[in-house]
């Protein structure tokens, strides 16, 4: 791939990034000795662009890559609609956006009708924000320290302090509250709460997982207190926990989700803000009060559609589930602890920051993980869905290669 590349060589690749694009970024990556440039790619693994090394993709860029790279069927699915389709026009009514709001409103039983599109999950996070604020009349947001939502300003702002203190003072009406902790949530949440914004299994701040019965109390707290449970599926979603969302192994029923990364199968970007019909009853009165111009672009309803006709099909969740047990039956005694649901894994180290080491030690080995951002100590490893069966036992022979 190397000949069709704008720079001939990763040096120069590397320069042009850090004067144009991220100059931070790029010394990161040097000093770290990861200066990866993704190359070919396809199904679970993809190539450096200059020397032609492979890895297993085992970060999946948070979940875009859950059915793998350049998914045969996805692309399959846009070809043909490239024949006839394009962005769209949000002005006018689509059959296409309510086609793929119908079925994503199938996966949630139901229960969450609605769907609200956007860009990406960032963009779909804000929605949800403005939505409450608008169907309540209350301006509240409580979130959980440590977890991420997206950069865009709503979402910034019930985000980590890192991601946003740059910018300035931080937007009135925002607070945050240890996550897994009800006590915190019961003394947060007054009469001026809209809505108790949570990543079902927080990503940036190392998925800890939820105690039982977190999720389905808080719930409860806010059902007292008549505010809004919105759930941050962006990285749990569309089947990466063994079921189709994750809330669907808790007792819980939450007013809105929001969905993004895996939606477009790798392909192309789309985001949701899936709710109740009785919160989409707000744009009846309001009906031009939110747009977004390439928000459910027509191209990307097909993408989606077929991303969830793949993740829909009979033994696929089954598959996901029996996996992720799989897993953790392999790497259950090496030197870390194992958190998991399904297929959203991560590897939990004593050190401060073992969660850095280890991605530096297994991209050495062909494996590319993410370290948790807020939580160094912590190594995001998620596998595409789609993974076999002998590629799976490859990389838990890298994972066992280098903590064995």
């Amino acid at each position: 791939m190397s000949d069709s590349l704008p720079y001939e060589s990763r040096a120069e690749t590397v320069a042009e990034f850090a004067s144009r694009v991220n100059p931070g970024k790029a010394a990161f990556f040097s000093e770290a000795g990861l200066e990866l440039v993704m190359g070919e790619r396809e199904g679970v693994r993809f190539r450096d662009a200059y020397d032609g090394r492979e890895y297993f993709n085992c970060h999946c860029n948070g979940g875009v890559y859950n059915l793998g790279h350049r998914n045969p069927r996805i692309i399959g699915a846009l070809r043909d609609a490239m024949e006839a389709l394009d962005a769209g026009n949000h002005h006018l009514i689509s059959p296409w956006r309510a086609r793929l709001a119908e079925r994503l409103g199938g996966t949630t039983g139901g229960r969450l009708t609605g769907c609200i599109y956007g860009v990406a999950g960032g963009e779909a996070i804000d929605l949800s924000i403005k939505l409450a604020r608008g169907h309540t009349g209350r301006t509240g947001i409580i979130s959980a320290s440590g977890g991420y939502h997206g950069h865009t300003g709503l979402a910034l702002a019930a985000g980590d302090p890192a991601y946003r203190d740059p910018f300035g003072p931080n937007l009135p009406g925002f607070s945050q509250v240890p996550f897994n902790d009800l006590e915190a949530i019961e003394r947060e949440v007054g009469e001026d709460t809209a809505a108790v914004l949570l990543e079902s299994i927080p990503a940036t701040l190392g998925f800890p997982m939820p105690e039982p019965g977190y999720l389905a109390g808080v719930a409860a707290i806010c059902r007292r207190a008549g505010a809004l449970l919105i759930l941050d599926e962006v990285q749990t979603g569309m089947g990466r926990t063994g079921t189709y969302w994750y809330y669907q192994q808790e007792e819980v029923e939450p007013d809105m989700i929001v969905v993004g990364k895996g939606l477009g199968g790798g392909i192309y970007p789309i985001a949701a803000t899936l709710v109740t019909p009785e919160l989409l009853e707000f744009f009846r009165e309001h009906p031009f009060v939110h747009v977004s111009t390439f928000g459910g672009a027509e191209l990307g309803c097909v993408a989606a559609l077929e991303a969830l006709a793949i993740t829909s099909e009979d033994g696929f969740l089954e598959r996901v589930a029996a996996l992720g047990e799989w897993f953790e039956s392999e790497l259950g005694e090496l030197p870390f602890e194992l958190r998991r649901r399904g297929l959203t894994m991560a590897f939990a180290f004593e050190a401060p920051d073992g969660g850095f080491a280890a991605m530096r030690d297994l991209v050495g080995e062909g494996l590319f993980a993410v370290v948790a951002n807020n939580d160094p100590s912590v190594l995001q490893f998620k596998p595409p869905l789609i993974t076999s069966d002998s590629e799976a036992e490859e990389m838990v022979a890298i994972v066992r290669r280098v903590f064995g």
